[in-house]
C-alpha cells in the first residue's frame, strides 16, 4: 500500500482483507503482512517520510517545491530542539538534506529553514496577568487593527501561549494580513521571549 498511508490505517486495511478472506475461505488462518510502495505517494509524503525520520528532527511542514530549467528546487520548515545550538541544528539540516538527496535524486536542491520546537502539554494552567487591554497598549503602533478581541494566556514552565482575536479592515487582502499579523507576532515576542502566538483575524 501507500508508504504514507499511517499504521494504524494499514492495519486497518489489512484485518479486513483477513476478515474478507475468512469470510470466503471457513477455517482457513491468514496472515497479511503489508509492505510500503512509494510509487504513486506524492512527493511532499515522501519528503515528510525522509526528514521525520531523522534523529532530532521534531516536525516539519511548510513543504514546497519547484521546477527551473528542468531542476527540481525543494524548501521546508524544520523543528528541532529549541535548547539546541546552531552548530548541533545545522548538522541535523545536513543529514535530512543528504538524505532527500540520495532517495530523491531528482531533487536538485534543498533549502531547510529551522525552527525551535516546544512540546506544549494538553493539560495547561491559566495565566490571567496578560489582558485585552495590554495587548492593545503593546500594539498601539499597528493602525490596520480595529478590535483586539478575545485574549487567552496559557503557561507551561517558562512558556506562554497567547491566542488572541484581532479585526482587520474586510477588504484587507489575505496577503496584507498575513503579514500583518506576522508583524504582530514579532512585536509581542519582543516583550515576552518565549511566547507561542496564535492570532484568529477577522473581518471588521
Amino acid at each position: 500500500m501507500r508508504g504514507d498511508v499511517s499504521f494504524d490505517k494499514a492495519h486497518e486495511i489489512s484485518a479486513q482483507a483477513e476478515n474478507n478472506i475468512k469470510n470466503q475461505i471457513s477455517n482457513s488462518k491468514t496472515f497479511v503482512r503489508f509492505e510500503p510502495s512509494w510509487h504513486d505517494v506524492p512527493q511532499e509524503s515522501k519528503i515528510k517520510d525522509i526528514v521525520m525520520s531523522i534523529d532530532g528532527v521534531k516536525e516539519v511542514h511548510n513543504i514546497s517545491s519547484y521546477s527551473s530549467e528542468g531542476k527540481i528546487f525543494v524548501s521546508f520548515h524544520v523543528m528541532v530542539e529549541r535548547e539546541k545550538n546552531l552548530e548541533d541544528a545545522h548538522k541535523i539540516s545536513e543529514i535530512v538534506e543528504e538524505k532527500i538527496q540520495k532517495s530523491l535524486p531528482e531533487i536538485h536542491h534543498v533549502t531547510i529553514h529551522l525552527e525551535p520546537f516546544v512540546a506544549i502539554p494538553e493539560k495547561l494552567k491559566m495565566d490571567g496577568k496578560i489582558t485585552k487591554e495590554m495587548i492593545g497598549r503593546l500594539l498601539d503602533e499597528f493602525t490596520e487593527i480595529k478590535k483586539i478581541g478575545r485574549v487567552v494566556t496559557l503557561k507551561y514552565q517558562d512558556v506562554l501561549k497567547i491566542d488572541f482575536d484581532c479585526s482587520f479592515d474586510r477588504h484587507l487582502s489575505i496577503e496584507k494580513v498575513h503579514d500583518l499579523t506576522s508583524q504582530i507576532e514579532r512585536k509581542i515576542r519582543s516583550r515576552f521571549k518565549n511566547a507561542i502566538i496564535t492570532i484568529h483575524p477577522e473581518p471588521s
